[in-house]
Protein backbone atom coordinates (compact mmCIF):
# COMPACT_ATOMS: atom_id res chain seq x y z
CA UNK A 1 0.00 0.00 0.00
CA UNK A 2 2.97 2.07 0.88
CA UNK A 3 4.91 1.50 -1.80
CA UNK A 4 4.93 4.46 -3.43
CA UNK A 5 5.78 6.34 0.06
CA UNK A 6 9.10 4.30 0.39
CA UNK A 7 11.19 7.05 -1.70
CA UNK A 8 9.22 9.84 -0.22
CA UNK A 9 10.76 9.07 3.34
CA UNK A 10 14.20 10.82 3.80
CA UNK A 11 14.58 11.40 0.15
CA UNK A 12 13.22 10.70 -3.30
CA UNK A 13 9.80 10.80 -5.09
CA UNK A 14 9.08 13.74 -7.30
CA UNK A 15 6.74 16.31 -6.14
CA UNK A 16 4.97 17.28 -9.01
CA UNK A 17 0.73 19.58 -9.13
CA UNK A 18 -1.82 17.09 -8.50
CA UNK A 19 -5.43 17.83 -8.10
CA UNK A 20 -6.17 18.57 -4.58
CA UNK A 21 -8.81 18.61 -2.94
CA UNK A 22 -16.28 28.75 12.46
CA UNK A 23 -14.43 31.61 13.11
CA UNK A 24 -14.94 35.01 13.05
CA UNK A 25 -11.74 37.63 12.44
CA UNK A 26 -8.79 36.74 14.60
CA UNK A 27 -8.91 39.09 18.11
CA UNK A 28 -5.61 41.14 16.86
CA UNK A 29 -6.46 43.59 13.85
CA UNK A 30 -5.10 42.18 10.68
CA UNK A 31 -4.14 44.58 7.84
CA UNK A 32 -6.05 46.05 4.84
CA UNK A 33 -7.16 42.96 2.35
CA UNK A 34 -5.00 42.91 -0.65
CA UNK A 35 -6.74 42.23 -3.89
CA UNK A 36 -6.59 37.90 -5.13
CA UNK A 37 -3.82 37.41 -7.42
CA UNK A 38 -3.63 33.87 -9.70
CA UNK A 39 -2.43 31.20 -6.97
CA UNK A 40 0.67 30.08 -6.89
CA UNK A 41 1.45 26.82 -6.12
CA UNK A 42 4.29 25.10 -4.94
CA UNK A 43 7.81 24.77 -7.36
CA UNK A 44 8.06 21.29 -8.60
CA UNK A 45 11.08 19.77 -6.18
CA UNK A 46 13.14 16.34 -6.26
CA UNK A 47 12.12 14.79 -3.12
CA UNK A 48 8.93 15.42 -0.21
CA UNK A 49 9.66 18.20 1.57
CA UNK A 50 8.25 17.19 4.90
CA UNK A 51 10.52 16.04 7.89
CA UNK A 52 10.83 12.31 7.38
CA UNK A 53 10.27 11.68 10.97
CA UNK A 54 6.67 13.46 10.27
CA UNK A 55 6.16 11.12 7.60
CA UNK A 56 6.61 7.97 9.24
CA UNK A 57 3.97 9.56 11.92
CA UNK A 58 1.18 10.74 9.52
CA UNK A 59 1.57 6.66 8.17
CA UNK A 60 1.67 5.31 11.79
CA UNK A 61 -1.31 7.37 12.47
CA UNK A 62 -2.97 6.18 9.44
CA UNK A 63 -2.05 2.86 10.36
CA UNK A 64 -3.68 3.03 13.96
CA UNK A 65 -6.98 4.45 12.97
CA UNK A 66 -7.06 2.46 9.93
CA UNK A 67 -10.52 0.97 10.88
CA UNK A 68 -11.71 4.38 10.81
CA UNK A 69 -10.07 6.05 7.99
CA UNK A 70 -10.76 3.70 4.96
CA UNK A 71 -9.63 5.82 2.39
CA UNK A 72 -5.75 5.17 2.60
CA UNK A 73 -4.59 6.53 -0.77
CA UNK A 74 -4.12 9.79 -0.35
CA UNK A 75 -3.14 11.80 2.88
CA UNK A 76 -2.75 15.71 4.34
CA UNK A 77 0.15 16.82 6.62
CA UNK A 78 0.12 20.32 7.74
CA UNK A 79 4.14 20.59 9.49
CA UNK A 80 3.32 23.49 11.80
CA UNK A 81 7.18 23.39 13.04
CA UNK A 82 7.03 26.10 9.56
CA UNK A 83 6.12 29.49 9.72
CA UNK A 84 3.06 30.67 8.00
CA UNK A 85 4.69 32.32 5.57
CA UNK A 86 6.10 28.87 3.99
CA UNK A 87 3.98 26.67 2.52
CA UNK A 88 3.75 23.68 4.99
CA UNK A 89 -0.23 21.94 3.84
CA UNK A 90 1.82 18.72 2.16
CA UNK A 91 -0.81 16.48 0.15
CA UNK A 92 1.07 13.29 -0.84
CA UNK A 93 -0.45 10.32 -2.68
CA UNK A 94 0.65 7.67 -0.64
CA UNK A 95 0.90 5.31 -3.69
CA UNK A 96 2.79 7.00 -6.44
CA UNK A 97 5.01 9.21 -3.74
CA UNK A 98 3.93 12.14 -5.62
CA UNK A 99 3.12 15.38 -3.32
CA UNK A 100 2.75 18.76 -3.73
CA UNK A 101 1.62 21.82 -0.79
CA UNK A 102 0.45 25.09 -0.32
CA UNK A 103 0.01 27.87 2.53
CA UNK A 104 -2.44 26.96 5.57
CA UNK A 105 -3.07 29.56 8.48
CA UNK A 106 -2.69 28.48 12.15
CA UNK A 107 -4.61 29.60 15.03
CA UNK A 108 -4.46 32.98 16.94
CA UNK A 109 -4.91 30.87 20.20
CA UNK A 110 -2.19 29.44 19.15
CA UNK A 111 0.24 32.39 18.73
CA UNK A 112 -0.75 35.43 20.78
CA UNK A 113 1.96 37.76 19.07
CA UNK A 114 1.33 37.37 15.64
CA UNK A 115 4.96 36.35 14.83
CA UNK A 116 3.97 34.02 12.42
CA UNK A 117 5.20 30.90 14.23
CA UNK A 118 2.89 28.61 15.91
CA UNK A 119 3.83 28.27 20.10
CA UNK A 120 1.87 25.68 20.98
CA UNK A 121 -1.59 23.67 20.35
CA UNK A 122 -4.49 23.32 22.15
CA UNK A 123 -7.78 21.08 22.39
CA UNK A 124 -9.57 23.27 24.55
CA UNK A 125 -12.99 24.65 23.92
CA UNK A 126 -12.53 29.18 23.38
CA UNK A 127 -8.48 28.77 23.28
CA UNK A 128 -8.38 29.58 19.80
CA UNK A 129 -5.78 27.30 19.04
CA UNK A 130 -4.86 24.60 16.77
CA UNK A 131 -4.96 21.26 17.68
CA UNK A 132 -2.30 18.48 16.75
CA UNK A 133 -2.75 14.84 15.76
CA UNK A 134 -4.95 12.87 13.47
CA UNK A 135 -7.83 14.11 11.72
CA UNK A 136 -10.56 12.68 9.33
CA UNK A 137 -12.14 14.56 6.78
CA UNK A 138 -15.78 14.53 7.15
CA UNK A 139 -18.94 16.15 5.13
CA UNK A 140 -19.01 19.75 3.48
CA UNK A 141 -21.82 22.73 4.42
CA UNK A 142 -21.93 26.42 3.97
CA UNK A 143 -21.08 28.43 6.63
CA UNK A 144 -19.97 31.89 7.87
CA UNK A 145 -16.72 31.33 5.64
CA UNK A 146 -18.38 30.15 2.88
CA UNK A 147 -18.18 26.22 2.00
CA UNK A 148 -16.17 24.57 4.61
CA UNK A 149 -15.50 20.94 5.62
CA UNK A 150 -15.75 19.68 8.63
CA UNK A 151 -13.12 17.47 10.77
CA UNK A 152 -13.22 14.60 13.47
CA UNK A 153 -10.45 14.90 15.68
CA UNK A 154 -9.36 11.24 16.74
CA UNK A 155 -6.75 11.57 19.00
CA UNK A 156 -6.92 12.47 22.41
CA UNK A 157 -5.06 16.27 21.65
CA UNK A 158 -7.62 16.79 19.05
CA UNK A 159 -11.00 15.09 20.23
CA UNK A 160 -13.12 18.17 20.31
CA UNK A 161 -12.40 19.32 17.00
CA UNK A 162 -16.17 18.65 15.52
CA UNK A 163 -17.45 20.15 18.57
CA UNK A 164 -15.01 23.68 18.58
CA UNK A 165 -16.01 23.40 14.77
CA UNK A 166 -12.44 23.09 13.54
CA UNK A 167 -13.35 23.06 9.74
CA UNK A 168 -11.33 23.88 6.43
CA UNK A 169 -12.08 26.88 4.90
CA UNK A 170 -10.94 29.31 2.70
CA UNK A 171 -9.57 32.97 3.86
CA UNK A 172 -8.50 36.08 2.37
CA UNK A 173 -5.98 36.08 5.38
CA UNK A 174 -4.78 32.86 4.02
CA UNK A 175 -3.61 34.59 0.39
CA UNK A 176 -0.50 34.14 -0.57
CA UNK A 177 -0.52 37.90 -1.33
CA UNK A 178 -0.46 37.97 2.72
CA UNK A 179 2.95 36.81 2.53
CA UNK A 180 4.51 39.05 -0.28
CA UNK A 181 2.52 42.38 1.77
CA UNK A 182 3.20 40.95 5.33
CA UNK A 183 5.63 38.18 5.57
CA UNK A 184 3.27 35.85 6.97
CA UNK A 185 -0.71 34.74 6.90
CA UNK A 186 -3.22 35.98 9.38
CA UNK A 187 -4.79 34.08 11.62
CA UNK A 188 -7.50 31.32 11.85
CA UNK A 189 -9.42 30.79 15.62
CA UNK A 190 -7.83 27.02 15.13
CA UNK A 191 -9.42 26.06 11.62
CA UNK A 192 -6.80 25.17 8.93
CA UNK A 193 -7.68 28.84 6.54
CA UNK A 194 -6.13 28.34 3.03
CA UNK A 195 -6.39 30.95 0.03
CA UNK A 196 -9.53 31.65 -0.98
CA UNK A 197 -8.23 30.16 -4.42
CA UNK A 198 -6.87 27.17 -3.06
CA UNK A 199 -10.02 26.05 -1.88
CA UNK A 200 -11.10 23.50 -4.65
CA UNK A 201 -8.23 22.00 -5.29
CA UNK A 202 -7.82 20.95 -1.49
CA UNK A 203 -11.31 19.74 -1.50
CA UNK A 204 -10.68 17.86 -4.61
CA UNK A 205 -7.45 15.84 -3.58
CA UNK A 206 -9.00 14.98 0.17
CA UNK A 207 -12.93 14.52 -0.58
CA UNK A 208 -14.15 12.57 2.54
CA UNK A 209 -12.90 9.78 5.05
CA UNK A 210 -9.25 10.94 4.33
CA UNK A 211 -6.27 11.39 6.86
CA UNK A 212 -5.04 15.36 7.46
CA UNK A 213 -2.56 14.78 10.21
CA UNK A 214 -0.94 17.96 11.99
CA UNK A 215 2.09 17.92 13.85
CA UNK A 216 4.95 20.04 15.01
CA UNK A 217 8.72 18.60 14.63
Amino acid sequence: MFAGVAAAVGAAACSTRVPFMAESAPPMPLPARPPIAPAAIAPATTRFTVDPKILQKALAALDEHSKTITARDRIAIVDFSAPSSEQRLHFLDVESGKATRLLVAHGSGSDPGHTGFLKSFSNAFGSNASSEGAFMTDTYYAGKHGRSQRLIGLDATNNNALDRAIVIHSAWYANDEMVAAHGKLGRSQGCFAVGENRLDDVFGFLGKGRLVYAVRA
